[in-house]
């Protein structure tokens, strides 16, 4: 999903939900990649999150979404993109995402994914050791 916004800012804002584990670790361990420090992450839980008022908090824990440096609202596969194209590493995924198709498998894999989200939350808490099976 794409929707054009009109507030003024540089970098890409990722919004993510800090009350799931996986969720922080994936954030976290962008931030620690993010050299060029391209992106803000924003806890869709937080007031600052609310303060933006762009989407509404249930909309923004259902899917992870992103508010690009062009001003551009993506959510799924779109902000996954978005992401990768700004960190070093990562780049190369977000190039081959932009293959006919490919963004269209993204979107059905993070689909899917998100089905499953609790069982794998349990099971990266299990393998982390704060959770018994």
């Amino acid at each position: 999903m794409v929707k054009s916004l009109n507030p003024l800012h540089t970098k890409t804002k990722v919004f993510f939900d800090g009350s799931c584990p996986l969720c922080s670790a994936e954030i976290g361990y962008y931030q620690t990649i993010d050299n060029a420090g391209s992106f803000e992450a924003i806890d869709v839980n937080t007031n600052a999150f609310l303060e933006l008022n762009l989407l509404p908090h249930k909309t923004a824990m259902v899917r992870f979404h992103v508010l690009s440096s062009s001003n551009q609202l993506l959510s799924g596969a779109e902000a996954f993109k978005e992401v990768w194209r700004g960190l070093p590493r990562w780049k190369w995924l977000a190039s081959g995402a932009d293959f006919p198709g490919a963004t269209w498998l993204l979107e059905r894999v993070y689909r899917a994914f998100l089905v499953i989200r609790p069982l794998t939350v349990r099971g990266f808490l299990y393998i982390r050791g704060e959770q018994k099976a």
